[in-house]
């Protein structure tokens, strides 16, 4: 009998895969289906003999429409899982993930071709210091693994004059507030500057949220929103995130940015473009990295774009981040205002990125880094001191446990942001495979079960 491979499902006039394809159908999960052939795939499972099986052998092919003997099952634990020969990806964190002949997953398989994919944002080695500004650089601080590592490379490698923001959200761990207070006493030329939201108002974003993603997390973008009118009132040049390779890369896995995202001569050619219609309409050109900062920013003050519709990639996290902020007009209302000034101004900071293995001795190793940054700036690890992906947060379970079940279960087309970094952190050594493996099963949040720290999110959201 011919049935529809698991995974695979029939949703209007496309099939739609939820999975990971192997080479050369990678990024080819929703096929377009003709009357005629929608009418057979939902006729089916059907005998190896019925003469519609001609009519669908495009679909034999691909392996989307398989034999009894060919069909996968997706597994319930990750003991039932397969894994890639050269990672720790495996069938159970990405559910539906295929594998080529040798055994490779297809982020390992198609590694060669994503090796010069550093970031979607201009990558710079050098920051110049500015006279314009108290400041040279501002970012992101969350006390994590990732940004205390930028914040000391800034300061003490760098020797610049940093800003350093932080968004007091209500689920910062201990271990990232502790960090945050020994950094203050370890770097004289680094500011702090701290901002909370109103529980009524983050209360309201985050319900809308939990409905849409169930989950709450709107890193980083509320953070744009409480901090870019000051870095451009401050005129502050330039501002990064504290995000390594792995981040980076899935971006391209997750099919949320193409591959010419990632190429800088393409990047020029579209702020070329978009500097002669500021020129037109009487706006000073913009620099290197202020294209991508005022694109963020446009995306997030507008509740529904134009250029989203019509882009196939589509980030529902995004989407659902803005339709929540729009929650709280009076929230949204200043920084709209804020980011139409700073257009005309062009006082717009550069959003730039540090590939952290370009600034690292060989390569961003995560276990050499807590070693170094628990020296040089009092870094406190997380009380679960295995984990090393996302260490800032107290619910970061929850959250890759949301994005996990929508994915499972076939709500969401969106693979698990953290099982992709796992495997490609893994698969660049940044991290061993035996520790990945174990980070995976003691650290994260890849389980059927509800995780107990979504107890923390739901005290949160039910609070008055």
């Amino acid at each position: 009998m011919y049935q529809l491979q698991n995974r695979w499902k029939l949703e209007a006039k496309n099939l739609q895969y939820y999975g990971m394809r192997r080479q050369p159908f990678l990024f080819c999960n929703r096929i377009r289906l003709s009357r005629k052939m929608r009418a057979i795939v939902q006729a089916l499972p059907l005998e190896e003999s019925d003469a519609r099986v001609k009519m669908i052998r495009p679909l034999i092919k691909q392996g989307i429409v398989v034999l009894d003997e060919a069909m996968r099952k997706t597994p319930t634990h990750i003991d039932e899982a397969r894994f890639c020969v050269s990672c720790v990806a495996n069938d159970f964190i990405i559910p539906g993930l295929e594998f080529d002949d040798e055994g490779l997953c297809p982020m390992c398989a198609t590694a060669d071709h994503t090796e010069g994919f550093k970031s979607v944002v201009p990558i710079i080695k050098h920051i110049p210091k500015t006279t314009q500004s108290r400041f040279d650089v501002a970012l992101f601080y969350t006390g994590g693994k990732d940004s205390t590592f930028l914040l000391y490379h800034l300061s003490e490698e760098m020797h610049l004059r940093v800003l350093a923001l932080t968004w007091e959200i209500p689920t910062m761990s201990e271990s990232a507030k502790a960090s945050i207070v020994a950094a203050k006493s370890r770097f004289p030329n680094v500011e702090f500057i701290s901002e909370k939201m109103a529980d009524t108002d983050l209360r309201k974003i985050y319900r809308k949220l939990y409905r849409l993603n169930d989950n709450i997390c709107a890193c980083p973008s509320i953070a744009y929103i409480l901090f870019f009118p000051l870095l451009s009132q401050l005129r502050v040049p330039y501002f990064l995130l504290g995000n390594e390779p792995a981040q980076m890369k899935n971006l391209y896995y997750n099919h949320l940015a193409p591959a010419v995202a990632f190429r800088s001569a393409n990047t020029k050619w579209l702020m070329y473009l978009t500097n002669i219609l500021r020129i037109f309409t009487l706006h000073l050109p913009l620099k290197r990295g202020q294209f991508h900062t005022l694109m963020t920013m446009k995306q997030l003050a507008k509740k529904k774009s134009i250029l989203f519709r019509l882009t196939p990639y589509k980030n529902e996290l995004v989407r659902h981040v803005i339709e929540a902020i729009h929650e709280v007009p009076a929230f949204i209302k200043p920084f709209k205002r804020s980011v139409r000034i700073a257009s005309w101004t062009n006082r717009i900071p550069a959003f730039v990125h540090l590939d952290f293995d370009d600034i690292s001795d060989t390569r961003y190793d995560w276990r050499q880094v807590k070693e170094l940054i628990i020296q040089k700036a009092g870094w406190v690890p997380p009380q679960d001191s295995i984990k090393g992906l996302h260490t800032s947060c107290s619910i970061e379970k929850c959250k890759e446990q949301s994005q996990f079940l929508r994915f499972y279960h076939q709500k969401s087309t969106m693979i698990p942001f953290s099982a992709i970094e796992i495997a490609l952190a893994s698969k660049a050594r940044n991290i061993s495979k035996s520790e990945a493996l174990k980070e995976i099963k003691e650290s994260m949040g890849f389980a059927l079960e509800e995780v107990p720290e979504c107890q923390i999110m739901k005290d949160y959201l039910n609070a008055q």
